[in-house]
């Protein structure tokens, strides 16, 4: 199963490395916004009756989703059109057919008026049937008209119950309508059932998936999403990474995509010129149940094969998405029209497939690539390199020193005066 994400330590981690220094030219590979009008989001709330359960930080479901939908209605941008839709909310009662059509809209997609929202998420009370696949087709004509960016963010904490309407193949027709319409999924307390079919809703519109067992992890996943619909959109690029340097192919400052299959390294390069630095992040999502335990490495080696940095990072199981990043600066040239230096990205994984699971295609993973100007490398070490280190090792020595010396004359001095008397 495909454990719990812990937003504080991971997805942020994975947003900083992400966007950290990113500055993308104009016309570069990057993608560009997709229009001019408001973005949308849809927040899609499973109300049924299981949301009742009190197993999120000793309170029940929909207490902690309440709570969590009131501060992110408090930190919505502005410019962010937002509504709220149910699915299980109103109907109690055992016919099939009537629990199905259990959707509706709580408050429609628009400016946002924050009191009224918040009033209407407080009316809400765990009631009926999980009608996912319904819902998702229902919250894409929310969102319908204009060419900005459109997101829905489906919370639930049960799979479907409304078959065969599968929610995944909603999704998927979804996406084949090309309406650039996002699904981020997340899951409260999932199973690994769950897990699954969340996993597929996200997978099929380019979204992503949360496990969630802690309020805070809830709001500030939300959060994150919501504000992500603000920014301007950026489509990764493909880029099928090589088995080694030689045949890599050559990236230029942008955010790219691929897959690695377990096992296996994938290579890529990057020019860098004299004063320039390069700033390279990976992240590889588990997008299927994986064995606890593994581990991203990330490796600037030269054309020759010398490593020149690493960066590495380890997870136990409880993130579905881990991410490391690196930083290499190249020195100025002496020389005039000195030509860039071809460096070499490593990308390997730990991950292990659980047992029964597929292993292909490869796990998803992202590439960030920026060549900006590089820092001034002696004002750097003033400030935070050994330079400042060795200066305050210096005065530390000499207080010690002074500190005994005083020491040893004043206790000279009581010993003499003891005597004395």
């Amino acid at each position: 199963m495909i454990t719990r994400t812990r937003l504080a330590a991971g997805v942020c981690a994975l947003l900083a490395a992400l966007t950290a220094g990113l500055a993308f030219p104009a016309g570069a590979a990057a993608g560009e916004p997709t229009g001019q009008d408001a973005p949308k989001v849809d927040l899609v709330l499973d109300v049924s009756g299981s949301m009742r359960a009190r197993d999120i930080d000793g309170q029940s479901r929909m207490a902690a989703a309440k709570q969590a939908f009131n501060e992110v209605l408090d930190a919505t941008p502005e410019e962010v059109e937002l509504g709220i839709r149910t699915l299980g909310a109103n109907y109690p009662g055992d016919d099939r057919r009537t629990g199905c059509k259990d959707t509706a809209q709580l408050y429609p997609v628009g400016p946002l008026d924050r009191t009224e929202a918040k009033t209407a998420v407080a009316t809400l009370t765990p009631t009926g049937w999980t009608p996912i696949g319904p819902a998702l087709l229902k919250a894409a004509g929310d969102l319908d008209g204009g060419d900005g960016s459109k997101r829905i963010v489906l919370i639930s904490d049960g799979e479907d119950t409304c078959a065969p309407l599968d929610p995944c193949e909603v999704a998927r027709e979804i996406a084949a309508k090309g309406i650039g319409l996002t699904i981020d999924t997340l899951g409260l307390v999932p199973t690994a059932k769950l897990s699954r079919q969340l996993s597929c809703i996200a997978e099929a519109t380019g979204g992503t998936y949360t496990s969630v067992e802690h309020q805070d992890e809830l709001t500030d996943r939300v959060n994150q999403l919501v504000d992500r619909a603000a920014d301007p959109v950026v489509t990764p690029v493909p880029a099928e990474g090589a088995d080694r340097c030689a045949g890599a192919p050559t990236l230029k400052s942008g955010l790219y995509t691929d897959r690695e299959e377990f096992g296996q390294q994938r290579w890529y390069r990057v020019d860098v010129p004299p004063g320039k630095e390069l700033r390279a992040s990976v992240s590889v999502a588990a997008d299927r149940a994986v064995n606890p335990g593994y581990g991203v490495l990330m490796r600037a080696v030269t054309s020759k094969g010398r490593e020149i940095v690493r960066g590495e990072a380890a997870g136990n199981g409880r993130t579905d998405v881990l991410s490391t990043g690196l930083r290499y600066p190249k020195a100025e040239s002496d020389e005039e029209d000195a030509p860039a230096e071809a460096v070499c990205l490593a990308v390997s994984h730990s991950f292990s497939a659980a047992s029964g699971v597929k292993t292909t295609p490869g796990l998803p993973l992202e590439l960030t690539v920026d060549v900006v100007d590089a820092p001034d490398q002696a004002g750097d070490v003033a400030a935070f390199g050994l330079g400042r280190g060795w200066w305050l090792l210096g005065v530390l020595i000499l207080t010690g020193f002074l500190a005994g010396v005083v020491w040893g004359w004043l206790s000279r001095w009581r010993i003499a005066v003891w005597r004395t008397n």
